[in-house]
């Protein structure tokens, strides 16, 4: 039974006990936690990336935000010079360029070339690099220094070997195949293959090292049981290696269709800046012919963009489709 003096001593200790303060946070889930390691991992990597994000952002950011400034803009030789007002024309170069039909034209060519580009490009560095995987280390090296030789050539100067290669008065090959005075660079469609032959020689060397590269990764044990199962080297290729290999064959697909679908130089060089009547036009050297040429700015601009636009659908799209079939990249 309780006495008077228990009695008394309940309402302090209950007192007591609410006296003491209950620790900072969420109700229920105790003190309040700091940032978590999880939390500070995931940051570091973007601390040790963040020098090299200013500096592209800066080469690449801010040069394409004027790229599309200017493409909005009538920016001609008048305003350059100061003798006209630069004036805000919004879409109007987009419509302009549009409509014009020489544009279509040189898109169709340029899409129909990179095109054949690519598929040549990763043609022969795939068959290169199962070949240096069959040759001897002698035979290996030497096609190694070679193709990293045609790759180290600038482009102005592999271009003018070229056109001395296949020159209708001088050239080794028409002489050998007995072709007279024919001019490669006359002919619209020869004019095509002939730079087309020199942009996969330039271009090759980069897709047969990462593709051998990828091949030397690959255990020797799943091709040699390929090999007693009595599959074919193209068998082998086709349903061994491509689909271990996709990753890098991703990479190299969309660097050389990058490279290829804003191929300037060769075009430039070989063709005498467009070939005849314009004939051998691609994007970029229209986008130089209306910038510098025409002192159309604008629409040079606009060019620009739209080849911008054109590989980064490109680009996301091909992404797409291979995440639709379960490809981690």
């Amino acid at each position: 039974m309780a006495t008077p003096d228990t009695l008394a001593e309940r309402p302090g200790r209950r007192a007591a006990t609410r006296a003491v303060p209950r620790p900072a946070g969420r109700r229920g889930r105790g003190p309040a936690a700091g940032p978590s390691p999880r939390g500070r991992a995931g940051r570091a990597p973007w601390l040790y990336l963040a020098p090299a994000l200013v500096v592209l952002g800066g080469l690449l950011v801010y040069p394409i935000y004027q790229l599309g400034l200017i493409s909005f803009l009538e920016y001609t030789q008048a305003q350059v010079s100061g003798g006209q007002p630069t004036t805000f024309v919004g879409f109007g170069n987009y419509t302009e360029l549009f409509a014009d039909e020489q544009f279509w034209q040189v898109l169709l060519a340029t899409v129909l070339f990179a095109a054949a580009c690519v598929v040549s490009t990763l043609a022969t560095g795939c068959a290169l690099a199962v070949l240096l995987t069959r040759v001897r280390a002698l035979p290996r090296l030497a096609l190694m220094l070679a193709a990293l030789g045609a790759w180290a050539t600038p482009a102005v100067t592999g271009s003018t070997v070229w056109l001395f290669l296949f020159d209708p008065d001088f050239g080794p090959v028409n002489r050998v195949f007995g072709l007279g005075d024919h001019s490669w660079t006359y002919g619209r469609l020869s004019a095509f293959a002939l730079v087309l032959l020199e942009v996969v020689w330039c271009s090759f060397p980069f897709v047969m090292v990462t593709v051998y590269a990828g091949i030397r990764a690959v255990p020797s044990e799943v091709l040699d049981a390929a090999a007693l199962d009595g599959a074919s080297q193209w068998r082998i290729w086709r349903s061994v290696l491509a689909p271990m290999l996709r990753p890098i064959l991703v990479v190299v697909t969309i660097q050389s269709v990058i490279w290829d679908f804003k191929v300037f130089t060769q075009i430039y060089v070989m063709t005498g800046g467009g070939g005849i009547a314009g004939q051998n036009l691609v994007l970029n050297v229209y986008a130089y012919q209306k910038a510098f040429a025409a002192s159309q700015y604008s629409l040079g601009s606009a060019i620009g963009v739209v080849m911008l636009v054109l590989l980064l659908a490109v680009t996301l799209v091909y992404l797409r489709l291979l995440r639709r079939q379960g490809e981690e990249l």
